[in-house]
């Protein structure tokens, strides 16, 4: 009993991320009647974080998918059935219980042995059973009957002879449950006609046998549908609006977004400060770079360069670079830099980040910056990739904005809004010229950081990007 009971694995929701609760399937990549092989990726889900491809732990044939594509599943659900072979038994047969101690024991032990992924476990019962109570033989019955009756199950009633529920010293055989019932009902069982095997009066028996005034009052016949019809309610007619209009649920990423945006509004105090900078020298430095040698094949843009700034100022205001914790009231400092980049992908905005950032040399920098808005455009971003950061730069000038105000990431301290490069007027070695000019938005917790050193931060990553050369000097 114990090899079939192991013959159909059911695959379960795993938490892929921390504390997660639920995903959304997206797609199956198996169908019923695959064979499937351990490490097998079978399925794509969304969760608050990333998309995650599922791998199944085990080897078999796909028996049942039981949730379609788009549905949201708790975490710990099963989401799939696999026969991985073994002996020929019904259907069902694992989810039987044993009929004794042994049985039980097994298949405790097989439930321990069932391969989870990280962040959820099998459900294994408890070894210990109530031990049963020893059985006592009715008043002038024998003991080795009494005993017998004791231990078996309550048989199904079967037809019975008429007569024969008196027992050897003339007391009628009914266990101690169906006597309680009798006594409530007032019902005399030495005048009930047994049903059951061997004599044995069931409950049916003493229903049967009860008086009519004892007999449980019967629920209230339904009344005819014709006499308890109400009237049907109006239905509400659809305004023009409603009719071109398009509701989806929220859910996924968008819904992870909007809570911990409500979170950290409500939480940590916002300031934001702004600076308008002329960013001429960096574009051409951006142009120089394409150029070099050792920037062949890699990513360089102005955003390349406005990161490796924001880096160059946290290791000069390292104050800046920490996290409150509420929790113990402490403020954590960080000796590394976790650089969040904020990227718009179909699945709405995520915010990956670069783990230890501030070690990279460019060519590192330009490299890690790619893969992470690739990925994330193509929707594989790891919910580890997500996990950690300590301060985020926002790209709005892809979009031609100028500026905003940026709200923090929940757990960082700061947050930089870089806006569209645009050729404007401006003063340069005392004539007006057109500049390159761009504005940046630095926000920031005020808890973490005053005014003095968020505008030393600020005007440090402006300073850089107005004399590149300064990545050299500062660095």
């Amino acid at each position: 009993m114990a090899a079939a009971t192991q013959r159909y694995r059911e695959f379960r929701m795993p938490d892929v991320g921390e504390g997660l609760t639920e995903a959304e399937i997206l797609k199956w990549l198996v169908q019923p009647g695959d064979t499937v092989t351990d490490g097998q990726v079978v399925v794509e889900v969304e969760t608050a974080k990333a998309a995650v491809e599922l791998p199944i732990p085990y080897d078999g044939t796909v028996r049942e998918i039981l949730f379609p594509e788009g549905s949201t599943v708790d975490v710990g659900t099963p989401i799939i059935t696999v026969d991985t072979g073994g002996p020929d038994e019904p259907d069902g047969a694992a989810a039987k219980a044993p009929a004794d101690d042994a049985s039980d024991e097994a298949g405790g032990a097989a439930a321990a042995r069932e391969p989870v992924l990280v962040g959820y476990g099998v459900s294994t019962p408890s070894g210990r059973r109530r031990p049963r109570r020893a059985a006592v033989p009715a008043p002038g019955a024998s003991a080795a009957n009494g005993t017998a009756r004791a231990a078996e199950p309550a048989p199904e009633p079967e037809p019975a002879a008429v007569g024969g529920g008196q027992g050897a010293a003339g007391r009628a055989l009914a266990k101690p449950p169906v006597r309680k019932l009798a006594k409530d009902l007032g019902v005399d069982l030495a005048a009930v006609v047994p049903t059951g095997p061997g004599g044995v009066i069931t409950r049916d028996d003493v229903h049967a046998a009860a008086p009519a005034a004892a007999t449980p009052p019967r629920a209230a016949e339904p009344e005819p549908a014709a006499e308890r019809a109400e009237p049907t309610p109006a239905v509400e007619p659809q305004s023009l609006a409603s009719i071109r209009e398009r509701r989806v649920p929220i859910r996924g990423v968008r819904k992870a977004t909007a809570q911990a945006m409500v979170e950290s509004a409500f939480t940590a105090p916002h300031v934001t400060e702004f600076v308008t900078v002329d960013v001429t020298r960096t574009v051409r430095l951006v142009e120089r770079l394409k150029a070099d040698q050792e920037m062949a094949g890699l990513r360089v843009n102005p955003l390349l360069l406005v990161a490796k700034a924001l880096l160059v100022a946290l290791r000069r205001n390292p104050e800046a670079n920490a996290a409150w914790d509420e929790q113990r009231q402490e403020i954590v400092y960080k000796e590394y830099v976790n650089l969040g980049i904020a990227a718009a992908t179909p699945r709405g905005l995520l915010v990956p980040n670069i783990k230890d950032a501030g070690s990279k040399t460019l060519p590192e920098l330009s490299r890690a910056l790619g893969e992470l808005i690739s990925t994330a455009r193509e929707g594989r971003t790891s919910p580890a990739d997500m996990r950690g950061g300590t301060v985020t730069i926002t790209n709005i000038g892809v979009f031609g904005i100028d500026t905003g105000t940026p709200i923090l990431n929940p757990g960082e301290s700061a947050i930089l809004a870089f806006g569209a490069i645009r050729d404007q007027p401006w003063v340069h070695k005392g004539k007006v010229k057109p500049r390159k000019v761009t504005t940046l938005a630095l926000s920031f917790d005020h808890r973490l950081i005053d005014g003095e050193l968020g505008s030393r931060l600020l005007a440090d990553v402006a300073a850089v990007l107005e004399h590149p050369k300064k990545l050299i000097t500062w660095s």
